[in-house]
């Protein structure tokens, strides 16, 4: 049942992925996500089913346009095989459950925000409040049963808003102290707003942790750019994706990391 079931997933996900290929292209340029159907972007004539097929369009295709040849980037296999692995592994880890479902959204919305703020250094609200709505939410639905009822509801509810507002005050912080030491701002709005996108989802122990390894792997991208002459000192860079990176990280391996640095230091 495992890999009929983990075949139809990575399916799945390479579905979703063309689909956030789209959301990256259109919503940052004020375009409907839904009309018109897939085309290519230089002769603008529209994409046959079989074409627009995910990861294997493109290898059949070999990387260029039916009709006027143009070269289509190796970023849409790619996203899309990307989300395909993340959907299963989260299928793996949370096997047939809410949680699963749940936690496909989570990712998708990390990945197209991740993308979004990397072509353009903005994080789009539409996606960052549905997002922060999406989490709430689940936490409402995973939270209530027949067994702790109302009760069990509430208490994941406190957990997913207490995640949020802490998400949204910690990164507001790093952004005046940044701006303090910095003489310019040091952090978008937007971040904060992801934060709390991923505290609604995470609670805020795990925001702390996805938070404090998007710091050290942003930091350690950072210097090793400015090492390597790729980058000037104070020159702007996307935090996005390392906060979208330390949740993912913190939604696999979490529990682990926090039991093994406990084990380690208390």
């Amino acid at each position: 049942m495992v890999i009929p079931a983990s075949l139809i997933v990575f399916a799945l996900g390479a579905s979703i992925g063309s689909f956030i290929n789209v959301v990256v292209y259109r919503l940052p340029a004020g375009l409907s996500i839904l009309w018109p159907p897939s085309r290519c972007p230089h002769c603008l004539n529209q994409l046959k089913p079989y074409d627009n097929l995910p990861v294997l369009g493109w290898l059949s295709l070999k990387g260029r346009c039916r009709y006027c040849k143009s070269k289509i980037s190796v970023r849409y296999p790619v996203v899309e095989a990307v989300t395909a692995v993340m959907f299963v592994l989260v299928f793996w880890i949370f096997k047939f459950s809410l949680l699963t479902i749940g936690y496909w959204a989570f990712c998708s919305w990390l990945l197209a925000l991740s993308l979004i703020d990397l072509d353009t250094m903005t994080l789009p609200n539409p996606l960052t409040q549905s997002g922060l709505i999406l989490g709430i939410l689940f936490h409402m639905v995973v939270g209530y049963s027949p067994e702790t009822g109302l009760v069990g509801l509430a208490k994941h509810l406190m957990t997913a808003i207490v995640g949020a507002v802490l998400g949204l005050w910690l990164l507001d912080a790093i952004a005046i102290v940044g701006s303090i030491a910095f003489g310019k701002a040091a952090m978008g709005a937007g971040d904060a707003k992801l934060a709390a996108m991923m505290g609604a989802w995470l609670g805020w122990k795990s925001l702390l942790l996805a938070g404090f390894i998007a710091c050290g792997v942003g930091a350690l991208v950072g210097g090793v750019t400015i090492v390597l002459s790729q980058r000037q000192w104070g020159q702007k860079m996307p935090f996005g994706p390392f906060l979208a990176l330390g949740a993912v990280i913190t939604l696999f391996g979490g529990e682990a990391i926090l039991s093994t640095y406990l084990q380690f230091f208390f």
